[in-house]
């Protein structure tokens, strides 16, 4: 090559290079326009001594309705379903639903009768054995129960068994656990008598240790010897519920993570039943287990044992850590109503409901509490009259009634009206109103204002049912939780006069959806969280906190709901800001907090928490239960000044570490002399 060649080539080289070397800064100054573009917002938050305000102490709390078997077959652990035989009816013989036989008609005949020993549950079954050791099948013949849609067994932990039994002849019965279709023993004990022994009605208990794991096992009850057994009150609960209380340990758990400061029980229109006849009524659910009719929930549509009633409803608040808050039936259904003229009989049963939990143990119903273990009354501070049933015949002069009665009484007990009272005056006395609201995203979202221009005089506010539902829910949307914590940040920013809230409903088995969507999904052995529930733990210190004036500033900030709060943790002082991104584009928020000595006081980053996912219709499930799940992080700001990327469809909160200025001037130093 020659000399002119070289130079040429070396020259388009050379150039090459400069167009690129431009093409590259020129991109990169297209990416940080496209970076800077982003809708800046700024939130300015004061956080100085005095200028913020205390949230309640109760203002975020659970409510528990019996719906979607919540509680039987889901959060009261008891394994066997219909296990007093009641759910059939009185009349005998009755459908033993989901009992079913092993063996067949040739060798085993059952049928309820009314024999059993306990006066409110007459129905006990009985069954006929046609065969004995050498015609009966090798592994026996009798009745098997699988439960709610199939009893989780695990390996290794234990199942106490107990039943009421009586015969004409001795009995050689095995108690087992198998798997669904009873070819695998997972556990097996025998119950032997002889006929004195069982000719009244006896109590027999076993317990048995799972060998083997099966979450879809069955319960039960065989025998290879020929004569006439009768069997009642039939149950089987884990060793290990929580506290030995008899509640179902993750399920539980995933309760208590919200940390709730009330909640609300046993509904809900379960409290209302579609007749009077099929409402829920405290005094038939206290007492032995086996003592307890049980009853169909005729709104839901199944039957209860009510092994979980009113008195362990009062213990589970107490584990938890919450305020009990007893809505009991006012004299009204969904159909049917007790005139005002003739509702002493509720009022009194309300007030008998009362005695229970609070009076003393040798008052004529805290002597019943006392029987069943519990000497010192439980706290009760709150009750609602009725539900959902304002503006009924007879809801002003039954509420009326009661509420008199109920402050003689108890003038401490604050008293809950299911009317209105947000945009109107109640005519009637109440301590709060209730609030309900089920609707689409769009507007719960906008409904974070629903409580800015209410008045602040009268009674207070009570939102004990919320969430978004219909074709935005689906079973548990992103777009759902979103605008549920942009309203929930509202009631925040209300806290003056909006008490206490609570989302719902709270449990849904998905072998029984009566209502979309739910906090909690489980079957009999697993469990999720829908981005609802997630959304719930963001505001788990919000209660008792304090509420830091905050305000939101730029182009993007109608999509945009923000708030800030204060309170402590170990021993140490944390702002948290919350911020709703209902767009569809991405912010830069910048927070700036005021009000703080820089010489005394300084805001440090912590740690960073964001709910979000690729698309805002995306749903847990039990293959992916942690699709739509918070993501934490360290947090990092750059000494006051934190500017924040918050992704579309997103709810994302930063806490920042409240720390004297003294201690991170004396870290900074030290680390500099290193």
């Amino acid at each position: 090559m020659d000399t002119e060649s070289w130079k040429f080539l070396r020259s388009v080289c050379i150039l090459s290079f400069l167009l690129g070397t431009c093409f590259v800064y020129q991109s990169l100054r297209v990416v940080v326009a496209q970076e800077d573009t982003k809708p800046a917002v700024t939130l300015q938050v004061n956080a100085s001594n005095g200028a913020g305000r205390l949230i309640p102490e109760t203002l975020f709390g659970i409510f528990f309705e019996e719906i979607n078997h919540a509680g039987a077959g889901g959060l009261w652990a008891e394994l066997v379903s219909n296990r007093g035989f009641e759910a059939g009816g009185q009349n005998t013989p009755s459908n033993i639903w989901p009992w079913s036989i092993v063996g067949d008609h040739s060798s085993i005949y059952v049928a309820t009768d009314r024999s059993s020993c306990f006066e409110r549950n007459k129905i006990a079954l009985r069954m006929d054995v046609l065969c004995d050791s050498n015609g009966c099948p090798s592994g026996g013949v009798g009745v098997y129960n699988p439960g709610y849609w199939g009893m989780n067994i695990e390996e290794g932990k234990k199942y106490k068994v107990a039943l009421y039994v009586r015969s004409t002849g001795d009995i050689d019965l095995s108690v087992s656990l198998t798997s669904s279709n009873g070819s695998l023993t997972l556990a097996s004990e025998k119950i032997t008598a002889s006929a004195s022994d069982v000719s009244k009605w006896t109590k027999k208990e076993v317990l048995l240790e799972a060998k083997v794991t099966d979450h879809g096992a069955r319960l039960q009850l065989t025998t290879t010897k020929k004569g006439s057994i009768w069997i009642d009150q039939v149950s089987a609960m884990p060793v290990d519920t929580y506290k030995g209380h008899g509640f179902r340990n993750d399920l539980y758990q995933m309760m208590a993570g919200i940390k709730p400061r009330f909640i609300r029980f046993p509904g809900g229109c379960f409290v209302e039943g579609e007749w009077l006849s099929n409402a829920f009524r405290w005094k038939e659910t206290v007492g032995p287990w086996e003592e307890r009719p049980g009853h169909f929930g005729d709104v839901w549509k199944y039957w209860t044992d009510d092994g979980l009633g009113h008195f362990e409803f009062f213990q589970l608040a107490e584990d938890i850590g919450a305020a009990p808050i007893w809505v009991f039936n006012n004299g009204i259904s969904h159909n049917d109503e007790v005139e005002t003229a003739s509702i002493m009989p509720f009022v009194q049963e309300a007030l008998d409901g009362i005695e229970f939990a609070r009076g003393d143990a040798n008052s004529t119903w805290g002597s019943v509490r006392a029987a069943m273990g519990r000497q010192e009354p439980f706290e009760l501070k709150y009750v609602a009259i009725g539900n959902e049933d304002c503006g009924k015949t007879y809801y002003r002069g039954n509420y009326i009634v009661f509420y008199d009665a109920i402050k003689k009484a108890y003038p401490d007990i604050k008293i809950i009206s299911n009317c209105d009272g947000s945009s109107r005056p109640l005519d009637h006395p109440a301590d709060y109103y209730d609030f309900h609201i089920y609707t689409s995203a769009s507007n719960l979202f906008s409904m974070y204002h629903q409580f800015d221009r209410t008045s602040r005089k009268g009674p207070k506010a009570f939102v004990s049912e919320y969430a978004v539902t219909g074709k935005d829910a689906g079973k548990g949307s992103l777009l759902a939780a979103l605008a549920e914590a942009a309203f929930l940040i509202g009631l925040e920013k209300n806290s003056d006069i909006v008490e206490m809230a609570s989302y719902a409903p709270l449990f849904v088995n998905t072998n029984d959806r009566r209502w979309n969507p739910d906090a909690i999904v489980f079957n009999s052995s697993h469990l999720y969280g829908t981005p609802s529930y997630w959304v719930q733990r963001f505001f788990a210190e919000s209660s008792g906190s304090t509420l830091l004036t905050s305000t939101l500033k730029g182009n993007s900030s109608s999509s945009l709901v923000a708030s800030a709060i204060s309170f402590k943790s170990n021993g140490q002082d944390y702002v948290r800001i919350k911020a709703v991104n209902f767009g569809a584009t991405s912010v830069n928020l910048k927070v700036l907090v005021t009000g703080l000595d820089p010489n005394v006081m300084k805001v440090s980053g912590s740690n960073k928490t964001v709910l979000t996912s690729s698309n805002v219709m995306d749903e847990n499930s039990f293959a992916q239960p942690e699709k739509v799940a918070p993501h934490e992080s360290l947090l990092e700001m750059a000494e006051e000044d934190l500017t924040v990327v918050l992704p579309p469809h997103s709810f994302s909160s930063f806490d920042l570490l409240k720390e004297t200025a003294e201690i991170r001037m004396t870290v900074s130093d030290s680390s500099s002399t290193v």
